[in-house]
């Protein structure tokens, strides 16, 4: 069984650092060589369309879970090149940014119900793909709630990010906290410069960056207040700054990614334009410097980007600001 074991392990090592060697080894000409493709399945088969929702991967498969609405779960499988339904969650969630820990799918910083009031959802969610079955999990502290909040996973520990607190109406957060999954404790952590919600956050290099997003005022107009500004978390410091240069397109509903030294900031909306934006583009952490990468065929904002096998994934979210149109696709960029 040893003799088995050992060559097995030691080409899933070989596979891992291989893809982070290429990640790490891309250059800003090769990602502005990149050019987009709609994928299609082999059956025709479609996600349910859905916005405000979120994107993930999991091993050889996509997961659409979430968005406004009652919505199944849809699972792309690239082995089969084909969508299926999976289970719905057990509430109305949305405006969250997922995280993969342990083989499972986390939601945390959701908000439930309809507009403008929405309210935070209380629990983390926890979805298993392996039985496509959801379970509520940890208590959210009840003075810390708020929806439309960045979520990211570094280690054992889920840092949850600003947010809104009175659905699209108001009472924006600059709140850090951190979840540890090992103690099942929360921690309250330095306030960011400024709030922000309807953004997604990562880490890269032991930094934590908020980047894109608003503050939402429905009554005034829920697409201005766009913030330009990227707030930097530092982990070891314990202590945050802003970046000189900032976010070259603002806007709200983005998604992001990061490649190597490169933070990719995808789609959103704003008060600017009536489409979602198509925009891509890139933050350079070592150099602070943004580029313009090949824009998006279909503008979009409220759904993820996923990196799988070298390429990039995006799918469904909503074509113009607002709730609709809601888009039922799957796009890959290859570089």
């Amino acid at each position: 069984m040893k003799k088995i074991l050992i060559p097995v392990l030691s080409l899933v090592i070989i596979m891992l650092l291989w893809q982070c060697r290429s990640t790490r080894g891309l250059s800003i000409n090769q990602l502005s060589k990149g050019q987009w493709t709609e994928v299609k399945s082999v059956d025709g088969s479609v996600p349910v369309e859905r916005h405000e929702a979120a994107f993930v991967g999991l091993g050889h498969r996509l997961y659409l879970l979430g968005g406004r609405g009652d919505k199944p779960t849809s699972i792309y499988d690239f082995d089969s090149q084909t969508w299926t339904q999976g289970a719905e969650p057990p509430i109305e969630m949305h405006h969250f940014q997922p995280v993969v820990y342990g083989g499972n799918i986390y939601v945390a910083g959701a908000m439930t119900g309809g507009y403008p009031g929405e309210t935070p959802v209380p629990h983390i969610y926890i979805y298993n793909p392996q039985l496509d079955a959801w379970r509520e999990g940890p208590e959210i502290p009840e003075d810390r709630r708020r929806g439309g909040a960045g979520a990211v996973l570094h280690g054992d520990k889920l840092y949850l990010v600003c947010g809104i607190k009175d659905g699209h109406r108001g009472d924006h957060k600059k709140w850090l906290d951190v979840y540890d999954f090992k103690s099942d404790r929360w921690e309250v952590l330095p306030d960011a410069p400024r709030p922000r919600d309807h953004f997604q956050a990562l880490i890269v290099n032991d930094k934590l960056y908020g980047v894109g997003g608003r503050t939402t005022v429905s009554a005034d107009n829920p697409f201005k207040n766009t913030i330009g500004e990227v707030d930097v978390f530092d982990l070891q410091s314990g202590s945050w700054s802003t970046l000189e240069n900032h976010l070259p397109t603002p806007r709200a509903g983005n998604f992001i990614i990061n490649l190597g030294e490169e933070i990719l900031v995808l789609g959103g909306e704003s008060f600017s334009q009536e489409p979602a934006h198509a925009e891509v583009e890139s933050l350079n952490v070592r150099t602070g410097r943004w580029k313009t990468l090949p824009s998006q065929p279909q503008g979009r904002h409220g759904t993820g980007v996923v990196l799988y096998q070298n390429k990039l994934y995006t799918s469904s979210g909503s074509g113009n600001r607002g709730g609709g149109p809601e888009l039922a696709d799957l796009w890959m960029f290859s570089f």
